[in-house]
């Protein structure tokens, strides 16, 4: 086994849960965490305002201010996860098998799975089972996710989604009160925001279909790991101490934070005993542990007892089912991307984008140059606008999807894109004549996710994208683990200003429209890159950006996945702070556009099968690792 370490953090196999690691960090992290959240500069880590006085959670009936614009609250929300610093990996090689996530202990569990044997959806739900535990802020099996399984022995490639629905009492005026909005953070951090979790049933369907070894035994990392504890990581801490809304939450701070209210320290061993006997149950008795019985009745009952309270009941758990869809797939230039369909808009947009920049001349230019800046942000800004009108769960409303993809609409598309000049806010199209009966969207759609991919020795592939929406979800915490906010995924209306009916409104049992993007590349039918990355709507940029650099620019998946992040999501052209590319701003600002520099921490995980053999990244702005063999 291979494993490959950029930093004195990594530079032993006992990171985190060795026990000189932990003696030096339990005394010296939060000293450490506080130095770092000092340092300034580019390239400095970087970490979100000190946590600030907030007010709790309106009863429901309190008039507050009017909705928000997606807009302003993407703008006011634009990063729950903070960007804590930067680590740089080389990329990693191996011959048989690898698995990459955004943690090093989930990344180590998901290799000996392979190592033992295991496929590589096998090592997946290792992964995710030990990222619900050491890295709690950005999902779990209080989530959603979505899974692309390619399976070498059929040569199938299957889509399941795991996405969240919403409650049977579920309505459209959800998130108002006497006519009015509740706060934006109020509706996340309430038991209205959650969703009907979907993971371990995705994950269960998945396994059944492409498991090798025993279900249990998937479970026994991270088992282990919550009865014995892990080291609390420096990105872990950074979130804890900018979070308010958890503390505010009992069951949260009493295992979050000291008795003084302090985040745990970097290095403090966090152990949880209650998630150790949920996954024990789900690991004995299979999905119905989850969503019947003990756990399901603890779930519905903190989500009822919460100050703005919930209406899942046990009838929303129990009839929970995830989705085996059919990928979405599109040539592109001597491959075949394929990623998850509707109701995720994500690899939809990705194929519009590289569709329309196939028209260009983006391949031939300079990365980074002033012109493929500007192309990628035309391209993404002529995505952002369909997605937004006619994307949303296809159980309940017509998604286009083959005419967004037709190759003459995006030919017509691209002819929009000026060389020279910024088009500013770019329309929708009108592929399918549906535009005059479509309202516009208002869904901010907040970032907190994790991505994970694995190759097994056999050659079967994992692309997997999970989530609880924002960082730590609703803050609901319960057996161990936190429930999701999905359900302000939603539009924050049912209808746009017009009276025009919005696709992705709230409906009983529908499923919020979602931007995460697994995806795997095909060249002559065998698969040759997994990517995907958490980010909100970010990610389709984050995930295009790095299909650009491998695809058409040449580079190995770890340089791709280092490259600055970049584009528009129709509104300003977005830059990474603290790069290269701030050198653009005022040539863009030049041609038209209204420029933002903002942390983008991506988590871009990513595969690639060459014929050398295999080639690992993860991105350097989270903690991630790729380990192989």
């Amino acid at each position: 086994m291979k494993q490959h370490h950029a930093s004195w953090i990594y530079r032993t196999a006992r990171w985190w849960s060795g026990a000189a690691w932990r003696r030096a960090c339990a005394s010296a992290g939060l000293a450490l965490s506080l130095a770092l959240a000092a340092c300034a500069g580019p390239g400095a880590p970087h970490f979100e305002g000190q946590a600030s006085a907030c007010p709790a959670s309106p009863q429901p009936g309190t008039r507050v201010a009017p909705v928000p614009s997606a807009d302003q609250i993407r703008a006011r929300y634009a990063n729950p996860e903070a960007a804590t610093g930067r680590i740089e990996h080389p990329v990693v090689r191996a011959p048989h098998y690898m698995a990459s996530s955004a943690n090093p202990l989930a990344s180590r569990a998901g290799a000996r799975i392979l190592a033992n044997g295991g496929s590589a959806i096998d090592a997946a739900i290792a992964m995710q089972m030990v990222l619900n535990l050491v890295e709690p802020q950005s999902s779990g099996i209080g989530g959603g996710a979505f899974v692309m399984v390619y399976d070498a022995q059929t040569h199938a490639l299957q889509a399941y989604d795991g996405r969240e629905t919403a409650p049977a009492a579920a309505r459209g005026n959800r998130f108002m009160r006497d006519g009015k909005a509740i706060p934006f953070q109020a509706a996340v951090n309430s038991g209205l925001s959650v969703g009907v979790p979907g993971v371990v049933h995705a994950l269960a369907l998945a396994h059944q279909a492409h498991g090798r070894l025993d279900w249990a035994a998937l479970f026994q990392p991270a088992i282990k790991l919550a009865q014995e504890g892990f080291a609390v990581s420096p990105r872990l801490h950074a979130l804890l101490a900018s979070n308010t809304w958890l503390r505010q939450q009992p069951a949260a701070a009493a295992y979050f934070y000291d008795a003084e209210g302090q985040p745990w320290p970097v290095g403090h061993v966090l152990r949880n005993p209650a998630l150790a006997g949920t996954l024990r149950a789900i690991a004995a008795q299979g999905p119905k542990a989850f969503y019947q019985g003990r756990i399901a009745r603890d779930m519905v009952r903190a989500i009822a007892s919460h100050p703005v309270a919930g209406d899942m009941t046990l009838s929303d758990l129990a009839g929970y089912r995830a989705r085996v869809r059919e990928p979405l797939c599109m040539p592109y230039e001597g491959y075949r991307l394929c990623g998850m369909p509707p109701p995720s808009s994500g690899p939809l947009a990705v194929m519009q984008m590289l569709g329309i920049l196939s028209h260009t001349s983006i391949a031939s230019l300079r990365p980074l140059s002033l012109e493929s800046v500007h192309l990628f942000a035309e391209a993404g800004r002529l995505a952002f606008a369909d997605r937004s009108l006619y994307v949303a769960d296809p159980d309940f409303v017509d998604v286009p999807v083959q005419a967004m993809l037709d190759p003459r609409y995006l030919r017509l598309r691209a002819g929009l894109i000026d060389a020279h000049q910024a088009m500013g806010h770019a329309r929708p199209g009108d592929p399918a004549g549906l535009k005059a009966v479509r309202g516009q969207d208002a869904s901010p759609e907040l970032p907190s996710t994790s991505h994970i991919v694995a190759v097994d020795a056999h050659g079967g592939v994992v692309s997997m994208t999970t989530s609880i929406e924002t960082a730590f979800g609703s803050k609901i915490f319960v057996d161990g683990f936190l429930l999701n906010n999905q359900l302000t995924d939603f539009s924050l209306s049912d209808t746009d200003d017009q009276g025009r009916l919005v696709a992705n409104r709230v409906e009983p049992g529908k499923r919020p429209r979602s931007s995460m993007s697994p995806m795997i590349v095909f060249r002559q039918d065998a698969p040759v890159l997994a990517i995907g990355s958490p980010g909100g709507s970010s990610i389709i940029n984050y995930v295009a950006k790095a299909l650009l650099g491998v695809l058409d620019w040449g580079m190995n998946v770890q340089q791709a996945i280092d490259l600055p992040n970049f584009g528009s999501r129709n509104r300003e052209t977005e830059l990474e702070k603290g790069t290269v590319l701030q050198t653009l701003r005022r040539p863009l600002e030049a041609m038209g556009h209204s420029v933002r520099e903002m942390d983008f921490p991506s988590g871009l995980q990513g595969i690639a099968i060459t014929p050398q053999g295999l080639e690992g990244g993860a991105d350097p702005r989270r903690e991630g690792l790729a380990i192989g063999g």
